[in-house]
């Protein structure tokens, strides 16, 4: 069987992880990446060798590419003649715009978070509903709080079913590297409830759920509490099982070191993965607790790579690459190196 072809659009934080993502999947093919301008990323991707085919998205901005030096391999419909599906991980609204682009050819597409619900036929995650992405021309993934947030509730919902959840997101302001937030010393308290369990009632109609959400000036990951309430009896040990048991979920401790989200970030960089990438979210053990029948743990949400291998579960739903959610996560796992680290537990 032939390779799908996928190309990204969008070589910023999401897209040059996005690219990485697929060129690990054994059974898919990066035909190439799209942008704009020669950003930091497109210049880096030429120190290294040019590992991806380059395709620009402004024509008119060809003369700064070759300034610079990238080698342009054509323009982004020349990317997407040639591909089966596009990852678009472009500034919100400029996927809606490239939408035209695929459906003119006839290609799948797949949008991140940022872009609104009405850009897809379906908001996707690889594990609470992945059935309903087969063969579904476009896919609309969570934003990065509400896939490791969902991950986690979907988690105890088979098992034990849950009946509503309560969030609380204390959300890093902006990305490393980002300036455009500005240098901050506050705390910011968005209006309830937060689109994180707007979104997750949305892929999951019969769990209720609420949150708010307060942004923190810092930039190395979300931490999220949740407040589940099961429909059958659990307790902190039944559910730290649980969770331990999902392939995207890490079990930490506070007595190992794990403090905070710093602590995570510099875990994985000192594992060696890429730009301190980690896809799993972290479950403190030490935060598991009862309050009556309702349980209550904290959850770290890595921001920048966290979506990356729903993204390729996406990919392997609207191509029909596998018909069943465990089979296509189980293929994603695998070829992203997932859950190597259990072996040492």
């Amino acid at each position: 069987m032939s390779k799908v072809r996928v190309g990204v659009a969008g070589y910023g934080v999401i897209g040059l992880r996005l690219a990485d993502g697929v060129a690990l999947q054994g059974d898919m093919e990066l035909v190439g990446v799209a942008d704009v301008a020669p950003t930091l990323s497109v210049r880096a991707l030429r120190e290294k060798g040019m590992p991806y085919a380059f395709y620009t998205a402004a024509p008119e901005k060809h003369a700064d590419l070759d300034a610079v030096g990238i080698p342009i391999s054509g323009t982004l419909e020349d990317l997407v003649k040639n591909v089966d599906v596009m990852l678009d991980a472009t500034s919100a609204g400029v996927g809606a715009k490239n939408k035209e682009l695929y459906a003119k050819y006839g290609v799948k597409g797949i949008f991140q978070g940022g872009e609104k619900n009405s850009v897809a036929d379906v908001f996707f995650h690889g594990y609470a509903n992945y059935e309903k992405g087969l063969g579904v021309q476009f896919l609309k993934l969570t934003s990065c709080n509400t896939t490791g947030l969902i991950r986690a509730v979907d988690c105890l919902d088979r098992a034990v079913g849950v009946e509503k959840v309560a969030i609380t997101i204390i959300r890093r302001v902006a990305d490393p590297g980002d300036y455009h937030r500005g240098l901050t010393n506050a705390l910011q308290i968005d209006k309830a409830p937060s689109h994180q369990a707007l979104d997750l009632m949305t892929i999951m109609p019969h769990v209720e759920a609420t949150g708010i959400l307060v942004h923190t000036p810092v930039t190395h990951g979300h931490i999220i509490t949740v407040v589940a309430t099961p429909k059958k009896s659990v307790s902190p040990e039944s559910v730290c099982e649980l969770l331990s048991a999902h392939p995207r979920i890490r079990m930490v401790s506070i007595d190992e070191g794990f403090l905070g989200n710093a602590s995570l970030f510099r875990y994985a960089r000192d594992l060696g993965n890429p730009r301190g990438d980690m896809y799993e979210i972290a479950a403190w053990r030490d935060s598991v607790v009862m309050s009556g029948k309702d349980v209550m743990f904290a959850i770290n949400i890595p921001q920048e790579s966290v979506v990356i291998p729903e993204n390729m579960d996406a990919v392997r739903a609207c191509m029909r690459m596998q018909e069943g959610r465990i089979e296509a996560t189980d293929l994603t796992n695998k070829y992203l190196g997932i859950g190597k680290w259990r072996i040492f537990y």
